[in-house]
């Protein structure tokens, strides 16, 4: 059974769903993809997973990182876990590029080249945001691009860590990254 709750952050209000291994899901309302892998059957009902998960958010959104991870449990496949473990490593108010991760998918598959694109996607697809920091993912040129939550969401959420933002920049529509 999976169970939700919500929780308002600062910077929108979030949905969080769980089942009883670990969370499954965190979307800011509205945001793209927005609960897409929640079932119909799901019961809105907090648990100690979900309390675990809006003490972490506590935690993070008084600008702090959190020295604890709830319980997940994401869904999808062993492509999209792999780079969603990648994410997981990322360290607080820091950044990695989308081509970086498709290089260390490249390392771990054994071959010479992966897609950039089907990491984007990947990453994209995160359905425990903010937790598993999607937000820190940037393009190779420094773009703040594709997040699912919304770029403004994506800058809100790099400010709190203090991630030096010097180099990084929205790119203009129409343009190539």
């Amino acid at each position: 059974m999976v169970y939700t709750c919500k929780y308002k952050s600062l910077i929108g209000d979030i949905l969080l769903a769980a089942d009883e291994i670990g969370l499954t899901g965190l979307w800011f309302e509205g945001q793209k993809y927005f609960a897409n892998t929640l079932p119909n059957d799901h019961i809105q009902q907090e648990t100690e997973i979900l309390t675990e998960a809006k003490r972490w958010l506590d935690v993070y959104f008084s600008g702090e990182e959190p020295n604890f991870t709830p319980p997940l449990h994401p869904n999808g496949s062993t492509f999209r876990k792999a780079v969603w473990q990648i994410l997981l490593e990322i360290p607080y108010g820091q950044t990695i590029t989308y081509g970086e991760i498709a290089r260390r998918i490249a390392v771990m598959k054994n071959t010479s080249h992966m897609s950039a694109q089907a990491v984007g996607g990947a990453v994209g697809h995160n359905e425990i945001s903010i937790i598993i920091p999607c937000h820190r993912v940037v393009g190779t040129n420094g773009s703040l691009t594709g997040y699912a939550g919304g770029i403004d969401k994506k800058i809100s959420l790099l400010k709190l860590e203090h991630t030096d933002m010097s180099c990084l920049f929205i790119p203009k529509k129409g343009t190539a990254l």
